[in-house]
């Protein structure tokens, strides 16, 4: 099958996480083209679709949100899978109650969503980041999970594979 897996990130974490997956995927057989949201102009001759972004006050980018609009009517047509990477204002290494960006996730409803830990080094960020951050209490560290990436990457190829 041809994929598109998006990823929307803003330190690295959530490409890193798409880059895995699309690792996984084409291991599978499958032909993925990797791409940030905001660079697709058009989706047409995809047979599924993998969306991830990174969450930042409980959301997904603008950039995630708008791909989702923009191309509604062909994501609700073909197979989606959602991720999500963050931290935000979670006990050290936890990951965000994925329903805070329900209504993204109804909007598209995908097949599966996923999320996952990601890494929060102050200073690779701004001022205002860091503020939100302390504010959220945000743990500093690196808790990206590869091989917990590459597992669930795996039953996508395997739900692909069942169709």
């Amino acid at each position: 099958m041809r994929i598109l897996l998006t990823s929307s990130s803003r330190h690295g974490s959530t490409d890193e996480v798409g880059a895995a997956i699309a690792q996984e995927l084409r291991a599978a057989g499958h032909d993925v083209d990797q791409s940030h949201p905001e660079d697709v102009t058009d989706v047409a001759g995809y047979d599924a679709f993998v969306l991830g972004s990174a969450v930042y006050m409980t959301r997904w980018t603008a950039e995630a949100v708008d791909f989702t609009q923009r191309f509604s009517e062909s994501l609700h047509s073909h197979p989606v899978w959602a991720f999500s990477v963050g931290l935000s204002g979670l006990p050290k290494g936890k990951v965000s109650d994925p329903h805070r960006i329900g209504p993204v996730l109804l909007s598209i409803d995908p097949e599966d969503h996923a999320t996952f830990p990601g890494r929060f080094n102050p200073a690779e960020l701004s001022l205002r980041e860091r503020s939100i951050a302390r504010m959220g209490g945000a743990s500093e560290g690196d808790f990206l999970d590869l091989d917990a990436v590459r597992a669930w990457a795996d039953k996508i190829a395997q739900d692909l594979a069942a169709r």
